[in-house]
Parts: structure tokens; C-alpha cells; sequence
């Protein structure tokens, strides 16, 4: 079967992560994967600077024919030209950022970006969890909540390009809790690793660990395991949250399978029994059954995401 090796990067807030990826054999080969800081603080000049230096430093290593470059990143992306049209003040600077043509005009290869949950559900769906389901539901919980539908093998992209945002959906426990974006009310600020942490906090938990440095999701889940009540309250609050959200989101879209990736996906029975619990509760009875899986891929699936749609599209266009 006939190969092909794409530059496949993936940029975020804290790190870009890039690889040589080949996709055309029985599974993708993933290789030797570079990460650097992105200092998004900098700018978004100094991050084009910092991609284009990844890109040349994979092009000069590769000793294959090289088809061109993927690119997975955060903020929300017009696909079909490759431009950043949006970023958040976690990334000043990057929304309107040409990056597509930046980096073809730099190295003189083509180039194609999607946004980094959307490459990331792509890599999934295609290559991973949801390969062989005719539609799937990913979502990945973290430091933030990302999702996507991908429906035979194509992102639903929405009128403005960043369908998916289940993270920002109307959550009943968040009734009143600030969000990120602005708004009240949202999944993430609760369901989120963050929002763990601080839940734990409020019930009493250390904001501290031993050592002095600041709480964290696994050292949470760790005490949840040992019977810490504080522990098991705030990862039963974020999975029941997370499980009511995934019904409601079944019922409206039906998916063959959900796939869940992430840090916090990785939490131990009292997050992922009160998730499934809560998701049964809230799904009607056609959907109920949806199966519920893990993500096969982990980090990679933004690199191969993003070479699969420098290869194959991962959207349709719609006929004028």
C-alpha cells in the first residue's frame, strides 16, 4: 500500500509537539516526537517563529519524500484556508494569524490546519477509538473540556468553524460558576481538572502537597482511592456533571459510540461510576446504551488528526 510521511504538528497554550507522521500502512507510524515550549505569552509572531523552526528542523531529519505539513492547533481555524480566525487571551496575538501560508511561504511546502480538538477527534475516529463506528461523540477532558461529532469519518464543523464546544454547554451544577469564555454555567469550570482541584480545596482539602507545590488532579484521584472525602465529593461533582452533559448530548446527536480522552478521563470508580451512573440517568431509553469508550491514540491523536487532514480532508464542502 502506498505511504505517505507528512510534517504533523500540534500547537498549544503550553507546548508544541511535532512529528514525522506516515499514514497509507495497516496503522500510522508515529515518530520520534519533538516538544518544545510555545511561550504563548510572547505573542503570536514568536509562535509562528517557533512553528516554523519545528517544521524546518522535521525537514531536514526526514530521509523520505516528504508529502507536506498538518497542523493541529488551538483556537479556532478556517480549514480551508488555514488561517487562525480566533484565539482567547491564552494566546494573544495568534487569532489572525495566517499560519497555512506562513509556513508554505517559509518552506515551500503545502500546508493544512485544523483546529486541535477537531484534529484530535479526527485522529480518533479514524485511526483510534471510533475506528470502524459509522458516527462518534470525542471528548476530551483536561485543563479544559474539547469536543467534536465526527459523522463517516468527517468533522462537523458548524456554521463558524468550532462546533463541539461541549465544554461550554449549560451545565445545572455550574448554575452561577464563572466561566472562562465569559458566560455562567458552563461544564468545564466544574468538570474540568481545575475545577476538581478547587472543589477539593473548597471542601477542605490541601491546596498543597507535602513537597509545597500545588495540588493536583492525580494526587486527588490517589486520595479519592484511599477514601478521602473531600477527594471522592469533588471527582463525583465533575463526573456527575460530565455524564449528565454526554446524555444530553446523545440524545441530540446519536452517535454510535462516545470516545472520552484526557487526563481526568483517567480517574479511578468514584469519577467514572458516578459518570456512567448519571449519563444513564439522563440519556433517553434508544441512546442509553451508547457505548462509552477510551481513547487509543492519547497525545498523538492532535499529530495524526492533523496529517490525516493533510492527506484527506477532514470536512466536506457543501455546493454552492
Amino acid at each position: 500500500m502506498d505511504t505517505k510521511t507528512i510534517v504533523s504538528l500540534d500547537i498549544g497554550g503550553t507546548k508544541i509537539a511535532s512529528a514525522l507522521v506516515t499514514l497509507g500502512g495497516d496503522a500510522p507510524s508515529i515518530g520520534a516526537v519533538h516538544k518544545v515550549p510555545t511561550e504563548a505569552m510572547k505573542g503570536g509572531e514568536h509562535v509562528l517563529a517557533t512553528v516554523i523552526e519545528q517544521v524546518k528542523q522535521l525537514v531536514a531529519e526526514a530521509d523520505v519524500e516528504l508529502a507536506g505539513v498538518g497542523i493541529s492547533s488551538a483556537g479556532v481555524v478556517d480549514p480551508r484556508t488555514g488561517d487562525i480566525t480566533f484565539a482567547n487571551e491564552l494566546m494573544p496575538g495568534w487569532g489572525g494569524t495566517a499560519l497555512a501560508t506562513e509556513v508554505t511561504r517559509a518552506t515551500g511546502l503545502p500546508c493544512r490546519v485544523l483546529n486541535d480538538v477537531h484534529a484530535h477527534a479526527l485522529g480518533e475516529a479514524r485511526h483510534g477509538g471510533g475506528c470502524g463506528a459509522e458516527s462518534c461523540l470525542v471528548v476530551a477532558v483536561g485543563t479544559g473540556i474539547g469536543g467534536a461529532f465526527v459523522e463517516r469519518g468527517y468533522i462537523m464543523l458548524g456554521a463558524h468553524d468550532e462546533a463541539g464546544h461541549i465544554g461550554h454547554v449549560c451545565c445545572p451544577a455550574a448554575a452561577g460558576v464563572p466561566c472562562s469564555c465569559g458566560a455562567t454555567g458552563h461544564l468545564e469550570p466544574i468538570a474540568a481538572g481545575p475545577g476538581i482541584i478547587r472543589e477539593y480545596i473548597r471542601l477542605g482539602g490541601d491546596e498543597t502537597l507535602s513537597d509545597g507545590t500545588p495540588m493536583h488532579g492525580a494526587e486527588i484521584d490517589c486520595r479519592a482511592a484511599a477514601g478521602d472525602e473531600a477527594a471522592i465529593a469533588a471527582e463525583e461533582r465533575a463526573g456527575r456533571a460530565l455524564g449528565e452533559v454526554l446524555g444530553s448530548m446523545c440524545n441530540m446527536l446519536d452517535p454510535t459510540c462516545v470516545i472520552l480522552s484526557g487526563s481526568v478521563a483517567q480517574c479511578g470508580s468514584h469519577w467514572s461510576d458516578t459518570m456512567y451512573e448519571a449519563f444513564k440517568g439522563q440519556a433517553m431509553p434508544p441512546v442509553a446504551t451508547t457505548p462509552i469508550v477510551g481513547g487509543v491514540l492519547g497525545g498523538n491523536a492532535p499529530l495524526v488528526g492533523a496529517a490525516e487532514n493533510f492527506l484527506h480532508s477532514a470536512y466536506v464542502e457543501l455546493e454552492d
